[in-house]
């Protein structure tokens, strides 16, 4: 006995409504199209399942409603120009964070051939290969978790030439400049997706199966951005610009923490296209210098 796509859709998204999946009908296509290993585009032209793929479905519907995220069992997630692989381990990137990627592309282009960028808090590599896909910049992406190294590696290892080769793994702390290598010269642009959640906030079910030192910046949600903006003033070529995305109400504290090292000018406060505030974005002023302990 076979089931009609169009029924089982309707019923994968009752499903996963009922439970509050912010998507419902695009995760349950998403579901379908994987399991007949068929792009979402397509379902229109398929019938039916057999009953072993209607069985795989209703598993992967169950594991949804649960509110496992989506990526975690398609197995990859979607970011700008490329796909990443992801699960238990690594943060999720947000189709959100593709802003801060479009002004990384505008920094770039603005600092000229060949730029040299850096993303901390890499995680799976989504900035850091965003960026060497859309521009010729070379990338260095730093992460300091054992567990997202090894999708972040596993991501560069797998992206197409030349992505692959203009993009540098390296473990280390965003915080300080352990990452860094006595030949390596100024950084031209630095991009940051850091944990940035205050400890105290509530989340998705789906933001609770990211790991937590990916998500949360302590109580105020500005651990890692505060010290990280010394160790970014550190690294940036006079004129070299920065960007860090931040939670929705640490806006005004990120800006402050850009301000208050005298090294930057041009701090700009960014928003989504929701009108929520998204990232910060500033430039290394050139008449001072900026070191980290």
């Amino acid at each position: 006995m076979t089931a009609r796509v169009r029924d089982v859709i309707a019923a994968a998204t009752a499903r996963l409504a009922a439970v509050g999946v912010a998507s419902p009908r695009v995760d349950a296509e998403l579901l379908v199209a994987h399991v007949l290993r068929v792009d979402r585009g397509r379902l229109v032209v398929v019938d039916s399942l057999t009953d072993a793929e209607h069985a795989e479905l209703t598993a992967l519907v169950g594991r949804r409603a649960d509110r496992e995220p989506l990526q975690h069992i398609l197995g990859d997630a979607a970011f700008g120009p490329v796909t990443l692989a992801v699960g238990p381990g690594v943060f999720v990137p947000r189709p959100e964070t593709e802003l801060l990627l479009e002004w990384a592309v505008g920094a770039c282009a603005r600092a000229g051939p060949a730029p040299r960028v850096v993303d901390l808090c890499s995680g799976s590599g989504a900035l850091a290969l965003g960026v060497a896909a859309l521009t010729d910049a070379t990338v260095v992406a730093v992460e300091k978790d054992a567990d997202a190294l090894i999708w972040l590696r596993r991501n560069v290892t797998d992206a197409p030439e030349p992505w692959r080769r203009r993009v540098e793994v390296r473990a280390g702390d965003a915080t300080t400049l352990d990452w860094r290598h006595p030949a390596d010269g100024p950084i031209d642009v630095v991009v940051s997706n850091p944990p940035y959640v205050p400890s105290t906030a509530d989340v998705t079910p789906e933001v609770a199966h990211d790991p937590d030192v990916a998500v949360f910046g302590g109580r105020d949600g500005m651990s890692v951005i505060t010290p990280m903006v010394a160790a970014i003033a550190a690294v940036l070529v006079p004129g070299g610009r920065c960007a860090i995305e931040h939670d929705d109400t640490t806006a005004d504290r990120v800006a402050a923490a850009l301000d208050a090292t005298d090294a930057f000018d041009g701090v700009v406060a960014h928003r989504d296209l929701t009108g929520r505030p998204r990232f910060v974005s500033a430039r290394r002023r050139s008449d001072t210098s900026t070191a980290v302990g």
